[in-house]
Protein backbone atom coordinates (compact mmCIF):
# COMPACT_ATOMS: atom_id res chain seq x y z
CA UNK A 1 0.00 0.00 0.00
CA UNK A 2 1.39 3.46 -0.53
CA UNK A 3 2.45 5.72 1.50
CA UNK A 4 0.02 8.54 0.51
CA UNK A 5 -2.90 5.67 0.88
CA UNK A 6 -2.26 4.66 4.68
CA UNK A 7 -2.09 8.19 5.39
CA UNK A 8 -5.24 9.23 3.86
CA UNK A 9 -6.34 6.09 5.77
CA UNK A 10 -5.11 7.19 8.82
CA UNK A 11 -6.47 10.37 8.39
CA UNK A 12 -9.64 8.70 8.28
CA UNK A 13 -9.83 7.05 11.46
CA UNK A 14 -8.48 10.30 13.34
CA UNK A 15 -11.51 11.87 11.77
CA UNK A 16 -13.85 9.19 12.72
CA UNK A 17 -12.21 9.01 16.43
CA UNK A 18 -12.57 12.64 16.71
CA UNK A 19 -16.30 12.37 15.69
CA UNK A 20 -16.61 9.52 18.52
CA UNK A 21 -15.34 11.86 21.13
CA UNK A 22 -17.28 14.41 20.54
CA UNK A 23 -20.40 12.52 20.01
CA UNK A 24 -19.50 10.78 23.50
CA UNK A 25 -18.75 14.10 25.34
CA UNK A 26 -22.33 15.25 23.85
CA UNK A 27 -24.06 12.43 25.76
CA UNK A 28 -21.96 13.06 28.71
CA UNK A 29 -23.23 16.85 28.76
CA UNK A 30 -26.62 16.05 27.30
CA UNK A 31 -26.68 13.09 30.68
CA UNK A 32 -25.85 15.81 32.87
CA UNK A 33 -28.07 18.59 31.82
CA UNK A 34 -31.11 16.49 31.51
CA UNK A 35 -32.15 16.42 34.95
CA UNK A 36 -32.26 20.30 35.55
CA UNK A 37 -34.98 19.89 33.12
CA UNK A 38 -36.74 17.17 34.78
CA UNK A 39 -39.46 16.68 32.04
CA UNK A 40 -39.51 21.05 30.80
CA UNK A 41 -42.65 22.67 31.49
CA UNK A 42 -46.07 21.23 31.54
CA UNK A 43 -49.01 24.41 31.20
CA UNK A 44 -52.34 24.47 31.80
CA UNK A 45 -55.26 26.80 30.71
CA UNK A 46 -57.89 28.67 32.79
CA UNK A 47 -61.29 27.64 30.69
CA UNK A 48 -62.53 30.95 29.31
CA UNK A 49 -60.48 34.80 29.48
CA UNK A 50 -57.34 34.33 32.09
CA UNK A 51 -56.87 36.54 34.57
CA UNK A 52 -53.08 36.13 35.03
CA UNK A 53 -50.10 33.32 34.85
CA UNK A 54 -48.82 31.91 37.31
CA UNK A 55 -45.91 29.11 37.31
CA UNK A 56 -45.32 26.21 40.25
CA UNK A 57 -41.63 25.01 40.70
CA UNK A 58 -42.30 21.87 42.65
CA UNK A 59 -43.04 18.69 40.89
CA UNK A 60 -44.25 18.27 37.75
CA UNK A 61 -43.63 14.28 36.91
CA UNK A 62 -47.37 13.42 38.74
CA UNK A 63 -49.36 15.66 36.09
CA UNK A 64 -46.70 14.16 33.14
CA UNK A 65 -48.36 10.70 33.99
CA UNK A 66 -51.93 12.28 34.41
CA UNK A 67 -51.58 13.61 30.20
CA UNK A 68 -50.63 10.37 29.30
CA UNK A 69 -53.46 8.51 30.82
CA UNK A 70 -50.68 6.52 33.37
CA UNK A 71 -51.49 6.48 37.23
CA UNK A 72 -50.29 9.29 39.09
CA UNK A 73 -47.58 7.52 41.41
CA UNK A 74 -48.21 7.18 44.97
CA UNK A 75 -44.41 6.69 46.51
CA UNK A 76 -44.89 10.34 47.82
CA UNK A 77 -47.46 12.89 48.03
CA UNK A 78 -45.52 15.93 46.27
CA UNK A 79 -46.60 14.64 43.30
CA UNK A 80 -50.86 14.91 44.21
CA UNK A 81 -50.21 18.08 46.23
CA UNK A 82 -48.86 19.45 42.77
CA UNK A 83 -51.54 18.79 40.34
CA UNK A 84 -54.06 19.98 43.07
CA UNK A 85 -51.94 23.23 43.35
CA UNK A 86 -52.23 23.97 39.43
CA UNK A 87 -55.56 22.65 39.55
CA UNK A 88 -56.43 25.02 42.12
CA UNK A 89 -54.77 28.20 39.89
CA UNK A 90 -56.65 27.05 37.07
CA UNK A 91 -60.18 26.79 38.88
CA UNK A 92 -59.35 30.28 40.07
CA UNK A 93 -59.02 31.38 36.07
CA UNK A 94 -55.28 31.14 35.99
CA UNK A 95 -53.12 30.29 33.01
CA UNK A 96 -50.32 27.63 34.82
CA UNK A 97 -46.69 26.71 33.61
CA UNK A 98 -45.17 23.78 36.14
CA UNK A 99 -41.84 22.83 36.37
CA UNK A 100 -39.64 20.44 38.46
CA UNK A 101 -37.85 22.84 41.33
CA UNK A 102 -34.69 20.88 40.11
CA UNK A 103 -35.09 22.47 36.82
CA UNK A 104 -31.86 25.43 36.45
CA UNK A 105 -32.30 25.43 33.15
CA UNK A 106 -36.11 27.77 33.03
CA UNK A 107 -36.10 30.78 32.39
CA UNK A 108 -39.68 33.01 32.40
CA UNK A 109 -41.25 34.24 29.16
CA UNK A 110 -44.33 35.46 30.50
CA UNK A 111 -44.89 38.09 33.35
CA UNK A 112 -45.89 35.36 35.98
CA UNK A 113 -48.40 36.95 38.64
CA UNK A 114 -47.86 34.41 40.92
CA UNK A 115 -44.86 32.14 41.86
CA UNK A 116 -45.07 28.70 43.99
CA UNK A 117 -42.07 27.43 44.61
CA UNK A 118 -40.14 25.16 47.00
CA UNK A 119 -36.55 25.12 46.99
CA UNK A 120 -34.01 27.39 44.47
CA UNK A 121 -35.97 28.60 41.98
CA UNK A 122 -37.33 31.55 43.80
CA UNK A 123 -34.28 32.95 44.69
CA UNK A 124 -33.13 32.72 40.89
CA UNK A 125 -35.75 33.64 38.91
CA UNK A 126 -36.01 36.49 41.37
CA UNK A 127 -34.33 39.00 38.70
CA UNK A 128 -36.78 37.55 36.02
CA UNK A 129 -40.24 38.43 37.76
CA UNK A 130 -42.35 41.28 37.77
CA UNK A 131 -42.28 43.85 40.86
CA UNK A 132 -45.66 42.83 41.50
CA UNK A 133 -45.47 39.15 41.53
CA UNK A 134 -46.72 37.44 44.46
CA UNK A 135 -43.72 34.96 45.86
CA UNK A 136 -45.15 31.73 47.78
CA UNK A 137 -42.62 29.31 49.02
CA UNK A 138 -44.11 26.21 49.77
CA UNK A 139 -42.33 24.61 52.72
CA UNK A 140 -42.29 20.54 52.19
CA UNK A 141 -38.97 20.55 55.22
CA UNK A 142 -37.92 22.23 58.25
CA UNK A 143 -35.69 25.07 57.24
CA UNK A 144 -33.01 23.66 55.10
CA UNK A 145 -29.99 25.08 57.54
CA UNK A 146 -31.96 23.72 60.50
CA UNK A 147 -32.33 20.18 58.83
CA UNK A 148 -29.00 20.05 57.58
CA UNK A 149 -27.66 20.89 61.37
CA UNK A 150 -30.47 18.04 62.63
CA UNK A 151 -28.69 15.76 60.32
CA UNK A 152 -25.27 16.08 60.80
CA UNK A 153 -25.71 16.23 64.59
CA UNK A 154 -27.20 12.32 64.11
CA UNK A 155 -24.46 11.33 62.14
CA UNK A 156 -21.72 12.55 64.48
CA UNK A 157 -23.71 10.37 67.39
CA UNK A 158 -23.92 7.39 64.73
CA UNK A 159 -19.82 7.99 64.14
CA UNK A 160 -19.29 7.84 68.19
CA UNK A 161 -21.68 4.92 68.27
CA UNK A 162 -20.40 2.95 65.60
CA UNK A 163 -16.84 4.08 64.97
CA UNK A 164 -17.69 4.72 61.23
CA UNK A 165 -19.06 7.40 59.01
CA UNK A 166 -21.90 6.93 56.62
CA UNK A 167 -22.48 9.29 53.45
CA UNK A 168 -25.64 12.02 54.12
CA UNK A 169 -28.59 11.56 52.50
CA UNK A 170 -30.84 14.36 53.53
CA UNK A 171 -28.55 17.45 53.41
CA UNK A 172 -29.49 20.29 50.98
CA UNK A 173 -27.86 23.25 49.30
CA UNK A 174 -29.10 25.92 51.99
CA UNK A 175 -31.22 28.72 49.47
CA UNK A 176 -32.82 32.15 50.02
CA UNK A 177 -36.26 30.73 49.01
CA UNK A 178 -37.52 32.26 52.29
CA UNK A 179 -36.06 35.37 52.74
CA UNK A 180 -37.35 36.24 49.16
CA UNK A 181 -40.99 34.51 49.74
CA UNK A 182 -43.83 36.96 50.17
CA UNK A 183 -45.79 34.05 51.93
CA UNK A 184 -44.83 30.30 52.96
CA UNK A 185 -47.08 27.21 53.47
CA UNK A 186 -46.03 23.93 54.99
CA UNK A 187 -48.12 20.75 55.58
CA UNK A 188 -45.66 20.51 59.15
CA UNK A 189 -47.04 21.53 62.40
CA UNK A 190 -45.70 23.67 65.13
CA UNK A 191 -42.10 22.14 65.02
CA UNK A 192 -41.44 23.02 60.94
CA UNK A 193 -43.23 26.09 61.19
CA UNK A 194 -41.08 26.97 64.31
CA UNK A 195 -37.40 27.10 62.08
CA UNK A 196 -39.28 29.31 59.73
CA UNK A 197 -40.29 32.10 62.16
CA UNK A 198 -36.47 33.92 62.20
CA UNK A 199 -37.55 35.21 58.76
CA UNK A 200 -40.96 37.57 60.07
CA UNK A 201 -42.88 35.85 56.99
CA UNK A 202 -47.17 34.72 57.25
CA UNK A 203 -46.64 31.01 57.23
CA UNK A 204 -49.73 28.86 56.39
CA UNK A 205 -50.61 25.63 57.72
CA UNK A 206 -51.83 23.02 54.97
CA UNK A 207 -53.36 19.10 55.87
CA UNK A 208 -50.70 16.15 54.74
CA UNK A 209 -52.15 14.35 52.01
CA UNK A 210 -52.69 10.52 51.95
CA UNK A 211 -54.08 9.01 48.93
CA UNK A 212 -54.54 5.14 49.87
CA UNK A 213 -57.07 5.15 53.31
CA UNK A 214 -57.21 1.66 54.18
CA UNK A 215 -60.58 0.42 55.29
CA UNK A 216 -60.65 -0.09 59.14
CA UNK A 217 -59.66 -3.26 60.26
CA UNK A 218 -62.29 -4.60 61.95
CA UNK A 219 -60.92 -8.01 62.64
CA UNK A 220 -57.48 -6.97 64.14
CA UNK A 221 -56.25 -9.14 66.96
CA UNK A 222 -54.75 -6.20 69.15
CA UNK A 223 -53.47 -9.06 71.96
CA UNK A 224 -51.76 -10.72 68.16
CA UNK A 225 -50.36 -7.91 67.27
CA UNK A 226 -49.29 -5.88 70.75
CA UNK A 227 -45.63 -6.64 69.90
CA UNK A 228 -45.27 -6.05 66.48
CA UNK A 229 -43.79 -2.83 65.34
CA UNK A 230 -42.65 -1.44 61.76
CA UNK A 231 -40.74 1.13 60.53
CA UNK A 232 -41.87 2.61 57.16
CA UNK A 233 -39.63 5.79 55.74
CA UNK A 234 -37.77 7.07 52.38
CA UNK A 235 -34.24 7.69 51.88
CA UNK A 236 -32.07 8.76 54.59
CA UNK A 237 -31.96 6.11 57.16
CA UNK A 238 -29.58 7.95 59.63
CA UNK A 239 -31.82 10.91 59.33
CA UNK A 240 -35.11 8.80 60.00
CA UNK A 241 -33.64 6.74 62.84
CA UNK A 242 -33.73 3.53 61.66
CA UNK A 243 -30.36 2.94 63.51
CA UNK A 244 -31.65 3.93 66.38
CA UNK A 245 -34.46 1.48 65.90
CA UNK A 246 -32.59 -0.93 65.36
CA UNK A 247 -30.29 -0.92 67.93
CA UNK A 248 -33.28 -0.85 70.43
CA UNK A 249 -34.93 -3.55 69.27
CA UNK A 250 -31.54 -6.03 69.18
CA UNK A 251 -32.65 -5.64 72.51
CA UNK A 252 -35.90 -6.41 72.96
CA UNK A 253 -36.14 -10.42 71.23
CA UNK A 254 -39.76 -10.33 72.48
CA UNK A 255 -40.56 -7.74 70.32
CA UNK A 256 -40.94 -7.76 66.62
CA UNK A 257 -39.96 -5.37 63.93
CA UNK A 258 -40.71 -5.33 59.93
CA UNK A 259 -39.14 -2.44 58.35
CA UNK A 260 -40.29 -1.51 54.72
CA UNK A 261 -37.91 0.99 52.86
CA UNK A 262 -35.32 1.61 50.28
CA UNK A 263 -32.06 0.43 52.88
CA UNK A 264 -30.75 -1.43 49.88
CA UNK A 265 -30.25 2.34 48.71
CA UNK A 266 -27.70 2.91 50.83
CA UNK A 267 -25.36 0.05 50.91
CA UNK A 268 -22.66 1.58 53.67
CA UNK A 269 -25.81 1.82 56.29
CA UNK A 270 -26.65 -1.95 55.14
CA UNK A 271 -22.63 -2.84 55.75
CA UNK A 272 -22.90 -1.38 59.21
CA UNK A 273 -26.36 -3.02 60.05
CA UNK A 274 -26.08 -6.28 57.98
CA UNK A 275 -26.53 -8.73 60.99
CA UNK A 276 -29.37 -6.95 62.44
CA UNK A 277 -31.58 -6.42 59.12
CA UNK A 278 -31.02 -9.71 57.74
CA UNK A 279 -29.87 -12.10 60.30
CA UNK A 280 -32.11 -11.21 63.50
CA UNK A 281 -34.49 -13.38 64.31
CA UNK A 282 -37.27 -10.81 65.45
CA UNK A 283 -36.34 -8.33 62.56
CA UNK A 284 -37.37 -8.56 59.51
CA UNK A 285 -36.38 -5.98 56.56
CA UNK A 286 -38.49 -6.41 53.35
CA UNK A 287 -37.15 -3.54 51.50
CA UNK A 288 -39.19 -0.49 49.80
CA UNK A 289 -43.21 -1.71 48.90
CA UNK A 290 -45.88 -0.40 46.43
CA UNK A 291 -48.12 1.46 49.30
CA UNK A 292 -50.84 0.57 47.18
CA UNK A 293 -50.24 -3.45 47.32
CA UNK A 294 -51.25 -5.91 49.04
CA UNK A 295 -48.59 -6.99 50.86
CA UNK A 296 -48.10 -3.68 52.68
CA UNK A 297 -51.70 -3.91 53.57
CA UNK A 298 -50.80 -7.26 55.39
CA UNK A 299 -47.79 -5.25 56.74
CA UNK A 300 -50.02 -2.70 58.10
CA UNK A 301 -52.91 -4.89 59.11
CA UNK A 302 -49.91 -7.24 61.40
CA UNK A 303 -48.43 -3.75 62.54
CA UNK A 304 -49.47 -2.45 65.98
CA UNK A 305 -47.62 0.50 66.19
CA UNK A 306 -45.11 2.94 63.26
CA UNK A 307 -42.09 4.02 65.49
CA UNK A 308 -40.57 6.95 63.23
CA UNK A 309 -37.34 8.56 65.25
CA UNK A 310 -36.84 11.26 62.67
CA UNK A 311 -34.59 14.50 63.25
CA UNK A 312 -36.21 16.99 60.79
CA UNK A 313 -39.43 16.81 58.89
CA UNK A 314 -42.30 19.10 57.25
CA UNK A 315 -44.95 16.55 58.62
CA UNK A 316 -43.63 12.75 57.89
CA UNK A 317 -46.01 11.43 55.13
CA UNK A 318 -44.97 8.02 55.99
CA UNK A 319 -46.55 8.30 59.26
CA UNK A 320 -49.83 9.68 58.55
CA UNK A 321 -50.06 7.08 55.49
CA UNK A 322 -50.00 4.10 58.10
CA UNK A 323 -52.44 5.75 60.60
CA UNK A 324 -54.67 5.71 57.61
CA UNK A 325 -54.84 2.34 57.81
CA UNK A 326 -55.17 2.10 61.97
CA UNK A 327 -51.44 2.04 62.99
CA UNK A 328 -50.23 3.72 66.11
CA UNK A 329 -47.64 6.80 65.97
CA UNK A 330 -45.09 6.83 67.89
CA UNK A 331 -42.71 9.98 66.87
CA UNK A 332 -39.90 12.40 67.90
CA UNK A 333 -41.04 16.36 68.08
CA UNK A 334 -39.09 16.47 64.87
CA UNK A 335 -41.31 13.79 63.20
CA UNK A 336 -43.64 17.33 62.98
CA UNK A 337 -46.99 15.17 63.51
CA UNK A 338 -49.93 15.92 65.34
CA UNK A 339 -50.36 12.63 67.83
CA UNK A 340 -53.56 14.47 69.92
CA UNK A 341 -54.25 11.61 72.63
CA UNK A 342 -53.79 8.17 70.16
CA UNK A 343 -50.27 8.12 69.65
CA UNK A 344 -46.81 8.18 70.86
CA UNK A 345 -44.50 11.44 71.19
CA UNK A 346 -40.95 10.64 72.35
CA UNK A 347 -39.49 12.15 74.98
CA UNK A 348 -36.03 11.86 73.13
CA UNK A 349 -34.59 10.01 70.00
CA UNK A 350 -32.35 8.05 72.58
CA UNK A 351 -32.45 3.98 71.93
CA UNK A 352 -33.28 3.73 75.79
CA UNK A 353 -36.23 6.11 75.57
CA UNK A 354 -37.37 3.79 72.35
CA UNK A 355 -37.23 1.00 74.37
CA UNK A 356 -38.96 1.99 76.98
CA UNK A 357 -41.82 3.60 74.84
CA UNK A 358 -42.08 0.21 72.76
CA UNK A 359 -42.45 -1.83 76.51
CA UNK A 360 -44.98 0.36 77.79
CA UNK A 361 -47.18 0.37 74.33
CA UNK A 362 -46.71 -3.32 74.45
CA UNK A 363 -47.98 -3.62 77.98
CA UNK A 364 -51.12 -1.86 77.41
CA UNK A 365 -54.57 -3.42 77.16
CA UNK A 366 -55.73 -5.00 73.68
CA UNK A 367 -59.33 -2.29 74.07
CA UNK A 368 -57.04 0.65 74.98
CA UNK A 369 -54.58 -0.42 71.80
CA UNK A 370 -57.71 -0.87 69.67
CA UNK A 371 -59.41 2.64 70.92
CA UNK A 372 -56.02 4.42 70.37
CA UNK A 373 -55.37 3.13 66.49
CA UNK A 374 -59.19 3.76 66.13
CA UNK A 375 -58.46 7.44 67.11
CA UNK A 376 -55.50 7.24 64.99
CA UNK A 377 -57.44 6.01 61.66
CA UNK A 378 -59.93 8.79 62.49
CA UNK A 379 -57.14 11.33 62.31
CA UNK A 380 -56.24 10.40 58.89
CA UNK A 381 -59.33 10.10 57.52
CA UNK A 382 -60.53 13.14 58.17
CA UNK A 383 -57.83 15.74 58.64
CA UNK A 384 -55.65 14.17 55.35
CA UNK A 385 -57.66 13.46 52.22
CA UNK A 386 -56.76 15.13 48.76
CA UNK A 387 -60.45 16.85 49.28
CA UNK A 388 -59.05 18.13 52.54
CA UNK A 389 -55.95 19.73 51.04
CA UNK A 390 -57.88 20.80 47.91
CA UNK A 391 -60.31 23.05 50.35
CA UNK A 392 -57.27 24.37 52.50
CA UNK A 393 -54.87 25.76 49.50
CA UNK A 394 -57.61 26.93 47.68
CA UNK A 395 -59.22 28.91 50.78
CA UNK A 396 -55.31 29.77 51.71
CA UNK A 397 -54.80 31.16 47.88
CA UNK A 398 -57.95 33.14 47.42
CA UNK A 399 -56.99 34.84 50.85
CA UNK A 400 -53.48 35.94 49.72
CA UNK A 401 -54.88 37.36 46.25
CA UNK A 402 -58.03 39.11 48.61
CA UNK A 403 -54.87 40.87 49.94
CA UNK A 404 -53.64 42.12 47.09
CA UNK A 405 -56.90 42.74 45.32
CA UNK A 406 -56.74 40.20 42.82
CA UNK A 407 -59.37 37.75 42.08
Amino acid sequence: MAEGDVLKRLWRYLQRYQLYLWGREVITAVCRVWPQFRGGVVSLHAAGSSHGHVLISYDNHGLLCKMRGQPIPTSHPQFLKTIIMAQTFVDLGYDVDVIHCENQRFIPWKPYDIVVDTRLNLQRLQPYLPSTCIKILHCDTAQIVYQNSAEMVRMLAFQRRKGLTVPPNRLETPHLGVEHADYLTTCGNEFTVNTYTYADKPIFRLPMVVQQMWPWPENKDFDESRRRFLWFGSRGMVHKGLDLVLEAFVRMPECQLTIVGPVRNEPEFVNVYRKELFHTPNIKCVGWLDKSSEEFRMVLEQSLAHVFPSCSEAGAAAVVETMAAGVIPVVTYEASIDVENFGFLLEDASIETIMRQVREIAAMSADDLRRRAKKAWEAAHNNNTPEKFARSYRATIEMILAKHGRR
